[in-house]
C-alpha cells in the first residue's frame, strides 16, 4: 500500500512549518537518506530526507504553503509494483476504518482478546502501544551511541515511525524532569491570553490612520510566546557591575597582531565568552538549569549566544567552552553566527546549554536586562566599552575603558549570593585575561 511522508518535526518546538521548496518531483525514484523537501521550521530552514525507498507518487502541498501541521500528509510514495491508481485506495482506507475503531473504543477489552479480527489488528503497531518500534535503522544506530531510550519518543515519519531528526531532537533528561510542566502548559497558555487587547480591539484604536499589518512568521511566533513565557514564570532578578576592559584591550591587540598571520581576529565577545564559560567552572553550583521539578546541574560550560537575525534571533550554543582557545572559540562564533543569518542551524546546534549571553555593545547600548532564555539559569547583558572617570587602586583619579554589564537571574536555580560570585569569577576574569588563559 503506498506510504503518506508526513509534515516531519524538525525541531523541539515546531508545531507547524512551510514547505518552502520540492526538491523531487512526481515520478522520481527515490531512496532511504534522499533529500526530499527543505523545510522552514520557527528557527531555520532545513532539509527533509527521506526515510523509505520508492517512487513519488503524488506530492499533496505545493511549494510556499504555509502552516503545514506537524504530521499532516504532503506526499505519497509508491513502493514495489504499485501505481497511482492505488493512492486513491490508501486514502479511502483510514475513512473505512475509522467507524470499526469508533466501535471497538468501548470494548477494548474483546477488542484485545481476538485481534485478529477486523481492521484494527494493523493498526495495533502505529498506536505506539510499546509492542513494537517502528524506527529507521539510522535512527536506532543513533538512538544507541547516545543512549536514548526509542520507547520514550514520537516518531514524526511515516505512520509514526521514528527518524533521525527525531532522535538528534531528543533531551532524554529534560524530557523527564519536564513531564509535569508539560501538563500545565495549557493552563499557563490560557492565563496568558488576556495579557493585553486583541486584534480587533488594536485595530479600532487606529482607525483612520495608515499603517501596515506585518504577518507573524514561525519565528517571530516563538520569540513572542517563549519570552512571554519566559517574563510571567521565570522570578527574574538582576546584578549589574562594572568591568574595566583596558587590560583586555591591550591583550587582545597583541594576541591578534601574533595571530594576523593565521587570518584569526579575536573580538572582545571572544573574550567574554570564555569567562563565562570559566566562571561556571569556578562556580559550579550556578551551572544549571531549571528542569520543572528540580534542577540540572551542568558538568561542562555550554555557553548559549544570542545572534540577531532579520525577524528574530537564535541562541546557538558553543558546548564545552571552557576546554576551547580563544581562537577555536573564535572561529566556532563565527560559523554559528553566519549559518544562523541564514537560518541553516540545525535544532541540536541552538538547543541546550545552561547560560546565555546578549552583547548590545556593538550598538552603543551602555546597559540594558536581558530576558532569560528558558531552562537557562541566568543571562549576561552585555554594554558598550566607553571611556569614563575612575579611581584607581592608588587613589588617583584616572580614565578606564568600562564596560557594564546585567546578569538576569533565575531565583529558582540561583540565589542572589551565589549569582554575585559567578558575576565576580566573570568580572576577575575579564580584568585579568592573561590569568584566565593560565
Amino acid at each position: 500500500m503506498p506510504t503518506e511522508i508526513l509534515m516531519p518535526a524538525l525541531s523541539p518546538t515546531m508545531e507547524e512549518g512551510t514547505l518552502a521548496k520540492w526538491l523531487v518531483k512526481e515520478g522520481d525514484t527515490v531512496s532511504s537518506g534522499d533529500l526530499l523537501a527543505e523545510i522552514e521550521t520557527d528557527k531555520a530552514t532545513m532539509e527533509f530526507e527521506a526515510v523509505d525507498e520508492g517512487v513519488v507518487g503524488k506530492i499533496l502541498i505545493d511549494e510556499g504553503t504555509e502552516g503545514v501541521k506537524v504530521n499532516t500528509p504532503i506526499a505519497v510514495l509508491l513502493g514495489e509494483g504499485e501505481s497511482a491508481d492505488d493512492i486513491g485506495k490508501a486514502s479511502a482506507a483510514p475513512a473505512a476504518a475509522a467507524p470499526e475503531s469508533a466501535e471497538a473504543a468501548p470494548a477494548p477489552k474483546e477488542a484485545q482478546a481476538a485481534p485478529e479480527k477486523g481492521s484494527a489488528a494493523p493498526a495495533a503497531p502505529e498506536a505506539s502501544d510499546g509492542s513494537r518500534i517502528f524506527a529507521s535503522p539510522l535512527a536506532r544506530r543513533i538512538a544507541k551511541d547516545k543512549g536514548i531510550d526509542l520507547t520514550q519518543l514520537k516518531g514524526s515519519g511515516p505512520k509514526g515511525r521514528i527518524v533521525k531528526a527525531d532522535v538528534e531532537n531528543a533531551q532524554p533528561t529534560a524530557q523527564k524532569a519536564t513531564d509535569k510542566p508539560a501538563a500545565s502548559a495549557p493552563a499557563a497558555a490560557a492565563a496568558a491570553a488576556p495579557a493585553g487587547p486583541g486584534y480587533e480591539q488594536v485595530v479600532k484604536m487606529y482607525e483612520g490612520r495608515d499603517f501596515e499589518e506585518v504577518k507573524l512568521d514561525g519565528m517571530r511566533k516563538t520569540v513572542a510566546s517563549r519570552l512571554t513565557e519566559a517574563k510571567q514564570t521565570i522570578p527574574h532578578f538582576y546584578l549589574r557591575r562594572d568591568i574595566q576592559l583596558d587590560d583586555l584591550l591591550k591583550f587582545r591587540s597583541t594576541l591578534n597582531k601574533q595571530l594576523e598571520a593565521k587570518g584569526v581576529k579575536l573580538s572582545v565577545n571572544d573574550f567574554i565568552i570564555k569567562a563565562c564559560a570559566n566562571a561556571l567552572q569556578e562556580i559550579p553550583a550556578a551551572n544549571a538549569v531549571w528542569a520543572g521539578d528540580r534542577i540540572i546541574k551542568l558538568t561542562p560550560s555550554d555557553v548559549a549566544v544570542a545572534v540577531a537575525i532579520d525577524g528574530g534571533l537564535f541562541t546557538p550554543v558553543i558546548k564545552d567552552a571552557h576546554q576551547k582557545t580563544l581562537s577555536a572559540l573564535s572561529a566556532e562564533m563565527k560559523d554559528l553566527a553566519g549559518r544562523a543569518r541564514d537560518r541553516k542551524l540545525a535544532p541540536h546546534e541552538y538547543v541546550g546549554g545552561s547560560f546565555a549571553i546578549s552583547n548590545l555593545g556593538m550598538y552603543g547600548i551602555d546597559n540594558f536586562d536581558a530576558v532569560i532564555n528558558p531552562p537557562h539559569g541566568a543571562i549576561l547583558a552585555v554594554g558598550a566599552g566607553v571611556k569614563k572617570p575612575v579611581v584607581k587602586d592608588d587613589g588617583e583619579l584616572g580614565v578606564a575603558t568600562v564596560m557594564s554589564v546585567t546578569l538576569s537571574v533565575d531565583h529558582r536555580v540561583i540565589d542572589g549570593a551565589l549569582g554575585a560570585e559567578l558575576l565576580t569569577a566573570i568580572k576577575n576574569n575579564l580584568e585579568n585575561p592573561v590569568a584566565m588563559l593560565a
